[in-house]
């Protein structure tokens, strides 16, 4: 995977770096290329500047210091006056895999039209069932009409699986099949198996282009702002918040405790919070928490109900998992994708705090647990993220009709980029504690951070982030290698 097919690095003046993109042209010389069919078609004729110049880049990091070099960029999206594929030659698939994410049909469906709208192609697949769906089951033929209305509907209608990720099979069909635009949508386990998926058609030396639309519902995803699903999970995560805090007001000592989706990152948390108001407590997997004794989760309980008699936590589903492993001895096992199962910390810290006050005698208290994570996944996407959606998909086909690949259509910065596969599957985006965001949501809560002097010592070390998220201070790639502050 750590291929240097997957990444070229261009050097400039002052210290600018391009990550760049793979092109057809690196490995296939002499390739034909026609004028992009977007000159003559009539809903960009009024379009000035449409056509995005060849040097055209986007920094990684825009917050800077007058001596700062210009660093890391990216390719900027969108399309070129010249393609390397005619409209009739063009045979493309589309394969959705891992969790379920708001907006997976919508990415669907404005991969189909762009294909078809702008560049005139009529022959799109869909892969049925995710990646083993190449080799093992039938395909789905997609048109406009077919994926006229499926943005309406949560989930994905291609079907969805872990694992089955097989490089050899998946690129023996797609040769067979004569295929030549793989467009993959998925997390980063995904897009690692659409690396794998391009370096094997590069070694064969096809003229297959592959694209991946990075999809985490978790926002967990390096480099990119945000990651599609994300606005309508914190919107959706609100319904639940308001029924713990109802049911935790309407009881006396009443508390509420929502887990919401975060395997290794808070951020649905952080933001559903911070959106909420009615939230006392925020527990995500980056912030260590304890239990007993002065300062602890059950002391600030305890607080809270003697101020306010009711009180709402949200815990996000990878926060406290070291404290259930002692408790509950649980094994570490892995799914079909590689992760690694969680245990139900919602269901443990409900328990452990019943127990404490059970065991304390201090008050007698009403607990209810709210597990939105299946209904929030299935849901369509809301307006912010289907037109998130839509630039997504339509700058990956720009950049596939261009001739690049080994790529990821992502937001960097507020502006569309095309991203080396190895730059977002490098490591996982997290919640920086000691940044300014996460500072704001203690304030709102009113909650202490449950840290000590080591986990405090700790947490500032982490380097300050390279990208942006939302509002530009609350995310870490942690193979950051910028200098400077975000600040």
């Amino acid at each position: 995977m750590g291929s240097n097919y997957q990444m070229k690095v261009v050097n400039g003046d002052n210290g600018y770096v391009l990550e760049d993109v793979p092109h057809l042209t690196d490995y296939i010389p002499n390739l034909p290329t026609s004028p992009n069919p977007l000159r003559s078609n009539p809903a960009y004729s009024v379009v000035k500047q449409y056509f995005v110049d060849e040097d055209d880049t986007v920094p990684q990091k825009i917050v800077v210091h007058k001596s700062s070099p210009r660093g890391t960029h990216f390719r900027r999206a969108g399309p070129r006056q010249k393609v390397y594929f005619e409209s009739d030659e063009v045979h493309a698939c589309i394969v959705t895999c891992g969790g379920l994410c708001p907006g997976l049909n919508t990415v669907i469906r404005e991969i189909v039209c762009a294909l078809y709208h702008m560049y005139g192609v009529n022959k799109v697949l869909g892969i049925d069932g995710g990646y083993r769906g190449f080799y093992a089951r039938n395909t789905i033929p997609l048109t406009p009409k077919v994926v006229n209305d499926i943005h309406k509907r949560g989930g994905t209608v291609l079907g969805t699986s872990r694992g089955g990720h097989d490089t050899l099979k998946i690129v023996d069909n797609i040769q067979d099949r004569g295929i030549n635009q793989v467009y993959i949508i998925g997390g980063d386990g995904t897009q690692k198996g659409a690396a794998a998926i391009y370096e094997e058609i590069r070694r064969r030396g096809l003229k297959a282009v592959v694209a991946g639309i990075p999809k985490t519902i978790d926002n967990d995803i390096p480099v990119i702002d945000r990651s599609f699903g994300f606005d309508t999970a914190v919107e959706e995560a609100q319904r639940a918040i308001n029924a713990a805090h109802v049911e935790a007001e309407s009881a006396e000592n009443g508390v509420g405790v929502v887990k919401l989706m975060g395997r290794y990152s808070g951020f649905i948390a952080m933001y559903a919070t911070l959106a909420s108001r009615d939230v006392d407590c925020c527990l995500i997997p980056e912030s260590p928490f304890f239990l007993e004794g002065e300062g602890g989760l059950f002391e600030f309980v305890e607080k809270r109900l003697k101020e306010n008699g009711h009180m709402v936590i949200v815990i996000a589903e990878g926060a406290g998992q070291e404290l259930l492993s002692e408790t509950w001895n649980s094994k570490s096992e892995l799914d079909a994708s590689g992760n690694r199962l969680l245990r139900d910390v919602g269901l443990w810290i409900s328990h452990k705090i019943k127990e404490h006050f059970s065991r304390e005698k201090k008050r007698d208290i009403t607990l209810k647990y709210i597990d939105p994570t299946y209904m929030i996944r299935a849901v369509p996407s809301n307006a912010a993220d289907n037109v998130y959606c839509t630039l997504l998909a339509q700058s990956c086909v720009h950049g596939v009709m261009a001739g690049y690949t080994g790529f990821t259509s992502g937001l960097v910065n507020g502006r569309q980029t095309y991203i080396p596969f190895n730059r977002i599957t490098e490591v996982h985006n997290s919640v920086v504690i000691t940044d300014r965001m996460w500072a704001r949501l203690l304030s709102s809560t009113n909650q202490p951070s449950f840290l000590g002097p080591k986990e405090l010592a700790e947490a500032k070390t982490q380097e300050d982030p390279p990208t942006q998220m939302l509002d530009g201070e609350n995310s870490r790639d942690n193979e950051s290698s910028s200098t400077g502050n975000s600040s």
